[in-house]
């Protein structure tokens, strides 16, 4: 794209939108599924931790 229109940039910017959501969901999901899966992995990584506890709260 060497001009692109506003249309074009939007229509990109929604495209990364979408992926960055996918991408977080599919983190977000593969760590649930390994914190359930490995209990003894709980205290190593606050941050895990947090993610698990969230998802936990909010199903």
């Amino acid at each position: 794209m060497e001009n692109p229109t506003a249309t074009e940039l939007v229509e990109e910017l929604d495209r990364v939108t979408v992926q960055r959501f996918n991408l977080r969901n599919r983190h977000a999901s593969a760590l649930a599924k390994l914190m359930e899966e490995r209990e003894d992995l709980r205290g190593t990584y606050a941050f895990a931790d947090l993610v698990d506890d969230s998802l936990r709260w909010s199903a």
